[in-house]
């Protein structure tokens, strides 16, 4: 194993300003290291991360997640395994996937999406962040699930808390009391609300979770209320960046803006290129079963493992110049981009591979469409140039754009 003294840390001010440089340098020199702060080793190459999320769980499991997921969400589908993990897949995959999420989630995904446009579309100018993409996956997420919108901000609140939690790297105190008080207030919140569903199902989602049933086991109260706090963290948070991404990087290649509003079919390439070059979520913890070998040297049992997404989304042995933004690379397989044959790890791979993962392109298909046809001529603001924030999950803190509204009547 090498420790190379030279990277920057994965917790310093420089790594966070922009980690790209330091993940080159990883897969390069140090593509195995220890890290003491997260006692964790981290991975950088894109063969050793697709091995960590594709192998048997007798290699590599998500036990990690009893300590890192559950304090905040509870016990969900993403730390259990064999015959408990397929069932618990099977309860709540469907209404992500075909007619189901075509028929009744489509429309809540347009309504939504035009109801923060029509908020601006006169305006001629608006940060995509603030006014859009942090609203639009969280109000899809509660209009799915028939909950309140007007409680938009409780829902923005929590699923920050958590995803701060998550990424509490350097174990800030204050960051984890808040995870724990919104484990609290989430509980809350929903189980009197599930309790009310199952007397009454409706066509929402939270419906399909209570009546939902396999091989004759249906989820309790505490599951539908994990999966609930953990849609609402992952649904929001990746979706959101993911949104904000695609735009960052268009507006700094014009011509592939250009391109995208011309034809809109490129849009999941666009999407695809932005997961695999700006991943949302950058890191994913595992932890190992066995003694592992892997680029660098061997990781030892029960060890945990940081994944770095972001290191292996460029890793030149896999893309081709893969420091550039290119939504035409001959290397981009994007009619797989949102399946379990993905090529990028942003959503990861195999038996965890992200159950929103169909959600999330049609959110960006819908919103991308809807935002290009109601701002023409979009532009960055004078003088802004786009830039991202974050360590465990990144992207654009703000981007202000500007446009020529369109008239009607």
């Amino acid at each position: 194993m090498v420790t190379a003294q030279s990277v920057p840390d994965i917790l310093s001010p420089e790594f966070a300003a922009d980690p790209y440089p330091a993940y080159r340098v990883m897969r390069d020199h140090a593509p195995l290291i220890w890290h003491e702060a997260t006692n964790s080793y981290l991975i950088s190459r894109y063969e050793d991360v697709e091995r960590a999320f594709k192998d048997k769980e007798s290699v590599y499991s998500t036990d990690n997640y009893a300590w890192q997921v559950e304090p905040v969400h509870g016990r969900t589908i993403l730390q259990l395994s064999g015959r408990e993990h397929a069932v618990r897949r099977a309860l709540v995959a469907p209404a992500f996937r075909g007619a189901e999420l075509r028929e009744k989630f489509l429309p809540v995904i347009e309504s939504n999406a035009v109801e923060l446009i029509d908020r601006f579309r006169d305006s001629g100018e608006v940060d995509l962040v603030d006014a859009f993409a942090t609203r639009f996956p969280v109000n899809v997420i509660a209009d799915m699930l028939g909950l309140d919108k007007a409680d938009h901000a409780r829902f923005h609140t929590w699923y920050t808390n958590v995803i701060a939690f998550l990424g509490n790297l350097t174990g800030d105190p204050e960051v984890a009391a808040a995870g724990d008080r919104t484990r609290v207030e989430f509980a809350e919140y929903m189980i009197p609300i599930i309790r009310e569903r199952r007397e009454n199902l409706g066509g929402d989602l939270l419906s399909t979770l209570c009546a939902a049933e396999v091989d004759g086991v249906r989820m309790s109260d505490e599951d539908i209320k994990a999966f609930c706090s953990l849609l609402l963290a992952a649904g929001g948070e990746t979706t959101d960046k993911a949104i904000a991404g695609i735009f960052a990087n268009l507006l700094t290649h014009p011509e592939q803006l250009a391109a995208v509003r011309e034809d809109r079919s490129l849009i999941d390439r666009a999407f695809a290129e932005t997961l695999r070059f700006t991943p949302p979520v950058q890191m994913i913890m595992r932890q190992t079963a066995t003694e592992v070998t892997v680029s660098g040297g061997t990781i030892p049992a029960g060890a945990t493992v940081t994944c770095l997404i972001g290191a292996a989304n460029r890793d030149e042995t896999r893309y081709r110049d893969p420091d550039t933004f290119d939504i035409f690379r001959p290397d981009l397989a994007a009619e797989n981009a949102f399946t379990a044959a993905a090529d990028h790890l942003a959503f990861a791979l195999g038996r965890h591979f992200c159950v929103g993962a169909l959600l999330a392109r049609a959110e960006v298909e819908i919103g991308v469409n809807l935002l290009l046809d109601a701002m023409p001529e979009l532009r960055l603001a004078d003088g802004f140039t786009p830039g991202e924030q974050g360590v465990f999950t990144r992207g654009p803190a703000a981007l202000p754009v500007r446009f020529t509204p369109v008239r009607t009547g």
